[in-house]
């Protein structure tokens, strides 16, 4: 059982979907962010120190936005959708469908979500695609689906067999990620008067 970040309390079942690729880049833009930041603010000279440090409030929180807070939760009575900059609760009810095209939504309530945790690789499908030509398709073609496709399949039927569940019912909630959004505002304007007035 994983505990969702959105509701202190609120047991969900089974699963959190994660892209590797992203978590490992951003861990690696951080390093290189820290490093070439820190070594700005200990040996540069003038207002280098000051932009560096601007630089780095504005960088770090985009960084994270986009490469390690992105997840979803598929839990028994809602979809938990934590994309960059918005937290979204959709309780199934409200799920009208789950597809991956270019790229992995969920439309409920009439408006559509990206799921920026489940980025579809078309490398991967056509990858997928061949294998499953090569197996003559049949029990073999789920084996060899790719990870995103496979993932929206799952979260797809959770949201058909829970729908009707009376913890699942309401509309959907959205929240935005202000503690990522404000102190890379203040660190974008920071920077811009630092480099006017130097």
């Amino acid at each position: 059982m994983k505990s969702s970040p959105n509701a202190p309390g609120q047991e969900y079942a089974e699963r959190c979907y994660r892209s590797p690729a992203g978590i490992g880049g951003g861990v690696l833009l951080l390093a290189l962010a820290a490093w070439l930041g820190g070594d700005a603010i200990v040996s540069g000279e003038g207002d280098t120190p000051w932009l560096a440090l601007a630089g780095l409030l504005c960088a770090v929180p985009l960084i994270i936005a986009f490469t390690l807070r992105p997840a979803v939760w598929a839990g028994e009575e809602r979809l938990l959708v934590r994309n960059p900059f918005r937290t979204i609760t959709l309780p199934w009810a409200s799920v009208e469908a789950v597809r991956a095209g270019y790229s992995s939504e969920v439309l409920a309530g009439g408006a559509k979500y990206q799921l920026w945790a489940l980025p579809v690789s078309l490398r991967q499908r056509k990858r997928a695609a061949r294998a499953s030509a090569r197996g003559g398709g049949g029990g073999g073609e789920e084996a060899v689906r790719a990870v995103s496709d496979q993932a929206v399949q799952d979260l797809g039927e959770l949201a058909e067999r829970c729908a009707s569940r009376e913890g699942a019912q309401g509309v959907p909630v959205v929240r935005w990620a202000y503690e990522l959004i404000v102190p890379s505002v203040v660190g974008l304007v920071l920077l811009v008067v630092l480099a006017a007035i130097s």
